[in-house]
């Protein structure tokens, strides 16, 4: 592992719908090695909807990331995904440890933002078995229009190569 200076480290967690980020993101805060707590922040709490992967990114990187780096509370708001609306509001502490997890999540303004930038990989036949496991038919639908959207997240910002880490998962 990458040794981490700042006593307030970001840990961005990336990778397609199933590949493991949550799982790893909760794993990470419960044995997280520094004193003190650890925040969480995942994108799925963030995305305004299933046509939306950019748009959560960029509002991670302006309502979290962004104040974390500066030493300024962050503020962002929950997705209600049953409403189709924004729900209640969170802070996040700059003064603490933050990791936040989510399709799409490394570009080349949000690495820079973070200490430790993880790329899960898996294949595509594992991904789907456990997202729609996960998520059950909800999701189903909405499989291939989100899976498009990471193809062009890939395409465009290339986070294996921001990535201080990449796991292979089966």
């Amino acid at each position: 592992m990458v040794a981490v200076q700042a006593l307030n480290p970001v840990v961005l967690i990336d990778g397609r719908s199933g590949s493991g980020k949550t799982s790893l993101a909760r794993a990470l805060v419960a044995r997280w090695p520094l004193p003190g707590r650890v925040q969480l922040v995942a994108l799925d709490s963030i995305y305004p909807g299933w046509d939306a992967l950019a748009t959560g990114v960029e509002t991670a990187r302006e309502l979290v990331l962004n104040p974390h780096a500066r030493g300024l509370v962050g503020v962002w708001q929950r997705w209600d995904w049953d409403a189709e609306e924004y729900a209640e509001a969170h802070a996040v502490d700059p003064a603490l440890p933050l990791i936040v997890e989510g399709a799409g999540l490394l570009t080349a303004q949000t690495a820079r933002l973070g200490d430790v930038r993880v790329w899960l990989d898996s294949p595509a036949t594992s991904r789907k078995r456990r997202a729609l496991t996960r998520d059950g038919e909800t999701y189903r639908p909405h499989w291939d229009g989100w899976a498009d959207q990471e193809e062009r997240h890939l395409e465009l910002h290339e986070p294996t190569r921001r990535a201080t880490h990449v796991f292979v998962i089966p």
